[in-house]
């Protein structure tokens, strides 16, 4: 009976001691919390915003992978009233760089007189892209005997003839100086006739 006793009194030592022994999963620590105030982040936009005009006879309008029409392709279209970031001007302040997605580094140019400011933002001048490199053109090696055989021959229908130049005058020209000394014609001619009838009295006096 005491060593009946004895045992009760150890197993219920034993039985308060264990829930010391081994706690209980809910009894974990828990970790300094830190002290301050934590930044939050806001999806406000900063920068510049532009949209393009609403016109009703220009629903969109074509966007570059340039600042200009001739040297850069289009690689997407712009919207009437839609807004995008704008990141800055071209050299000459006629273009915009925008935000565009979908395209190489997500920007594109749009013409400058297309859009207005909604947002007005700090707008740098950024350099043009390089121009795309033009694709390169085949060349095509034709036969030398194949192309000949479809060039028709040109025969010359009379041979050249060579026409001699008119002969070329030469003016000449009379000074005054020698003019003005020689007789003139009509008076030698009157002196002659004059003395031929002068010899014709003469003879048909002597006739008689």
């Amino acid at each position: 009976m005491r060593r009946l006793k004895l045992f009760s009194l150890l197993m219920l030592a034993l039985a308060v001691s264990l829930p010391a022994l081994y706690p209980s999963p809910s009894s974990s620590a828990h970790a300094q919390q830190p002290t301050g105030s934590i930044p939050t982040v806001t999806g406000t936009p900063a920068g510049a915003i532009v949209a393009l005009y609403l016109d009703d006879n220009h629903p969109q309008e074509n966007v570059y992978s340039g600042p200009s029409i001739y040297l850069y392709p289009a690689i997407g279209v712009l919207l009437a009233g839609q807004e995008v970031p704008a990141y800055g001007y071209s050299e000459d302040r006629n273009w915009i760089q925008i935000y565009y997605p979908g395209v190489p580094n997500s920007v594109a140019w749009i013409y400058a007189p297309y859009v207005e400011m909604k947002k007005i933002g700090p707008l740098p001048i950024l350099s043009a892209p390089p121009t795309p490199t033009p694709a390169s053109t085949p060349i095509v090696n034709l036969n030398p005997t194949l192309v000949a055989a479809f060039i028709t021959p040109v025969v010359s229908t009379r041979l050249p003839t060579f026409t001699p130049p008119a002969p070329l005058s030469i003016a000449t020209f009379v000074n005054e100086d020698e003019t003005a000394a020689r007789i003139p014609m009509g008076l030698l001619i009157f002196g002659f006739g004059f003395v031929g009838a002068l010899g014709a009295i003469i003879s048909f006096l002597r006739g008689r």
